[in-house]
C-alpha cells in the first residue's frame, strides 16, 4: 500500500465498520440466480450472491447458500437446477425472488417459466441466458478447524445452455449487450456491466511475451 494509514482487522474480532466489507471488495460478483423444483413438483426461484464457474471442460458452475434453503433441499432431492442470467432490466424482479415466502417465486414477481430440455427444474423464460445444471457436488463449508458451517457448497455440471440470439454478435457471445447485473456488497449495492466498462487484455503467450510485457510496463510505471 501506498502509506501506513490502514484498517487492519481480523475477522474473528469483528471489523470495526459499520458494515463488513468483506462482501464489497470481493466484488462485483456474478448472481447465482438459481431455479430448482422441489421433489413434489413445486418450483422454486432464488438469487445467490456467492456464484461463479469453476471449470471449462465439462462446465461446471457453483453457489453457496448461507444456511439450508428450499433451494438446497430441492437440488439435494432431483439433483438438479438451472441458473439463470440477472439483468439490469430484470433487476427489481430478481431482488423479488430474494424475499423469504412462502408463495412461489416466479409468481411474486410476475416471472413466466420455461421448461428446460434436460433438467425437470423450469428456465426463467425472460432471462437471456439459463444453464440447466445436474448437481455434482454438495457439502457443508468448513472453518480452518475443521468444523461444519451452516453454509453449503453446491457444484453442477452445465448440461444444457440457452442464449438469445441477440446476445451473439458474428458467432461471439457479447458480455455486455445483455446489461448483466452483479453484486457489489454493502445493504444493497449492484453493479452493471455495459459496453464502456468493458477493456481487452490478452494473456501473455509465452516468456517473449511475458518479457515484452514486462518492457512496456517499465516504459510506463502507471500503467
Amino acid at each position: 500500500m501506498a502509506g501506513d494509514d490502514v484498517h487492519y482487522y481480523e475477522p474473528r474480532n469483528g471489523h470495526g465498520l459499520r458494515h463488513d466489507p468483506f462482501s464489497a471488495i470481493v466484488g462485483p460478483r456474478p448472481i447465482g440466480w438459481i431455479s430448482s423444483r422441489s421433489a413434489e413438483g413445486r418450483a422454486n426461484l432464488a438469487p445467490y450472491s456467492f456464484f461463479n464457474a469453476f471449470n471449462y471442460r465439462p462446465p461446471i458452475i457453483g453457489f453457496a447458500s448461507v444456511g439450508w434453503k428450499d433451494t438446497v433441499a430441492n437440488i439435494r432431492d432431483t439433483g438438479e437446477f438451472v441458473w439463470n442470467l440477472a439483468t439490469r432490466p430484470m433487476a427489481a424482479r430478481m431482488n423479488l425472488t430474494s424475499a423469504a415466502v412462502t408463495q412461489d417465486e416466479f409468481a411474486l414477481a410476475g416471472l413466466a417459466q420455461a421448461p428446460a430440455r434436460l433438467v425437470g427444474a423450469p428456465r426463467v423464460r425472460a432471462s437471456p441466458v439459463n444453464f440447466e445444471c445436474r448437481l455434482t457436488q454438495l457439502f457443508p463449508l468448513r472453518d480452518k478447524e475443521g468444523a461444519e458451517l451452516e453454509s453449503w457448497m453446491i457444484l453442477g455440471e452445465v448440461v444444457a445452455v440457452h442464449i438469445d440470439r441477440a446476445m451473439l454478435v458474428n458467432g461471439v457471445y457479447d458480455t455486455a449487450r445483455a446489461h448483466p447485473i452483479l453484486r457489489a456488497g454493502g445493504l444493497g449495492r449492484y453493479a452493471g456491466i455495459t459496453e464502456d466498462a468493458m477493456f481487452d487484455m490478452n494473456r501473455p503467450a509465452g516468456d517473449e511475451d511475458a518479457a515484452a510485457m514486462v518492457r512496456a510496463l517499465d516504459a510506463a510505471p502507471d500503467a
